[in-house]
């Protein structure tokens, strides 16, 4: 059945501004855009000028959150297997794929080591098989290298990209916070910010010596940024990613030992934010996601140090990212590489972006509707976001599945 989706703004592939035009679909695929020839007949929406965008691939949540996808305009998620119990069976890799379909694609990412120990390598080639797209080592850092090397060198032989964890273990042992004024002000656990740019440092060397595709899920210094530029530079292959808190809050929201502020990795100064805004501007940062992970009272609710960190950031994810188009930072064209091709393309599915003979995810977005972050009306599992009373803009107000209406 072929669907022709009239009088939209189409966010295209290599074009910095939307583009007036028509969106054809046929079953679940996209057919082509542009304008429609009059002899084309199927069933006709009209998108009222609104903006028409591939829908966003969410690369590392940690929680499958429909109802907060959904608000968000996300149609595909890859899920971390920081799970209980963690993602390091077959038969957990297959089960994880089913949840949320049709509406919702779920990509469970399997687990480098078994329980995420960083001590054994576990069954990579057959969770491959059962559908994993990429491997992870968590939140956590594998702190033995000729582990780490061994398990490049696997996942290069089975053509998987590799996320990681960047913070080196043996300087952030109990630490909550980054040092800094703020965490000594509070009476914090701190570690050096520095314990990312040895972590990637470490990582990187390794690459160059397996030749294994490697994202590093969370850079937020200005010394780890280098490094990823330096590597991109040597042509390695490399890319990284950062959330939203990262690029627009800094070590100071945590102030008053606001737990609904403490993530992994802890928030830094001022001075390595505004290098993460040059760094997504110059682009050497390939993905933003939304870390999503929604904690109720009985994880936030606590004292700082005792508190678990991560934020529930699926419905605030595309809202936030629009300030950087606001900013004159990005483009539109260029925010939906960082928020949906990018990510598709890590993964190695076709989706996130809008050309022939991909699947046919996208949504229709008002860019102006205002709306206000509010943690008690949102749709997520748990309402733990430091955006919390935030006037936003952009709203996502359609969202397609496989050309269908979810």
């Amino acid at each position: 059945m072929k669907q022709i989706f009239t009088n939209a703004r189409l966010v295209l592939p290599n074009e910095a501004q939307p583009q007036h035009g028509r969106l054809i679909v046929e079953g679940d695929r996209i057919a082509r855009t542009g304008a429609a020839t009059d002899a084309e007949t199927g069933g006709e929406t009209d998108c009222k000028g609104r903006l028409l965008a591939p829908g966003i691939v969410d690369l590392g949540v940690f929680a499958i959150d429909k109802p907060a996808f959904r608000f968000g305009g996300i149609t595909r998620a890859a899920l971390m297997p920081d799970q209980s119990p963690v993602l390091d069976l077959p038969a957990m890799i297959k089960q994880s794929a089913t949840a949320g379909k049709p509406d919702l694609w779920s990509h469970p990412i399997a687990a480098a080591t078994t329980g995420l120990e960083g001590k054994r390598l576990a069954e990579i080639g057959l969770m491959k098989r059962s559908g994993a797209k990429a491997v992870a080592t968590g939140r956590q850092w594998i702190a033995d290298s000729g582990i780490m090397l061994r398990l490049l060198q696997y996942c290069k032989s089975l053509d998987l990209p590799l996320i990681v964890h960047s913070e080196d273990a043996g300087l952030t042992q109990g630490a909550v916070a980054t040092n800094s004024e703020t965490a000594t002000r509070l009476g914090l656990a701190s570690a050096p910010a520095a314990a990312e740019a040895v972590s990637i440092a470490r990582d990187l060397a390794l690459v160059r010596e397996s030749g294994a595709d490697v994202h590093f899920r969370q850079v937020t210094t200005e010394a780890g940024l280098n490094l990823i530029r330096a590597a991109k530079s040597e042509n390695l292959p490399v890319t990284c990613g950062i959330t939203p808190a990262h690029l627009l809050l800094s070590d100071i929201a945590i102030s008053d030992f606001r737990t609904f502020a403490r993530l992994s990795p802890p928030l830094r100064s001022e001075e390595n934010r505004l290098a993460c805004i040059e760094a997504v501007r110059d682009g050497t940062i390939d993905v933003i996601s939304s870390g999503h992970d929604p904690r109720g009272p009985e994880d936030k609710r606590l004292p700082y140090a005792e508190a678990a960190p991560g934020m529930a950031g699926a419905e605030t994810l595309l809202a936030l990212s629009f300030t950087l188009v606001r900013d004159d930072i990005i483009s539109i064209g260029r925010l939906f590489e960082l928020l949906s091709a990018n990510p598709a393309k890590i993964l190695g599915v076709e989706a996130g972006s809008l050309q022939p003979d991909y699947q046919a995810d996208f949504i229709l977005i008002d860019e102006d509707a205002p709306w206000q972050v509010d943690t008690r009306k949102m749709a997520a599992a748990a309402g733990n976001t430091p955006f919390d009373g935030l006037p936003v803009q952009g709203r996502v107000s359609a969202i397609y599945k496989g050309g269908r209406a979810c």
